[in-house]
C-alpha cells in the first residue's frame, strides 16, 4: 500500500522526488498546499478507499511522505 500512497502523492505533486526524499517537507517545499492536500485525500479515499476527516487533518502532522504514509496506515487500521 505505501507505494500506492507515493505514486498519489507523487500525482498530487507533480514530482517523483516525494518517492526518493520521504523526509522532504511538501509545504515547505512548495509541493502541496491545503487545496492539495484535500484533493489528495480524496484521491486516497476513491483509490484506496481510506476516508480521512479533512477536521482532523493538521499540517504538521501530514507535511513529509513518511508522516503521510504513517497516518494513512493508522487510518486504515
Amino acid at each position: 500500500m505505501n507505494e500506492q500512497i507515493l505514486d498519489l502523492l507523487a500525482e498530487a505533486t507533480g514530482t517523483d522526488e516525494v518517492k526518493e526524499d520521504l523526509d522532504m517537507n511538501l509545504f515547505d517545499e512548495g509541493l502541496m498546499d491545503s487545496l492539495g492536500m484535500v484533493q489528495f485525500l480524496v484521491d486516497v479515499d476513491g483509490t484506496l478507499g481510506i476516508e480521512v476527516p479533512i477536521s482532523e487533518v493538521q499540517r504538521e502532522d501530514w507535511d513529509t511522505p513518511n508522516k503521510i504514509i504513517a497516518r494513512l496506515n493508522e487510518y486504515k487500521g
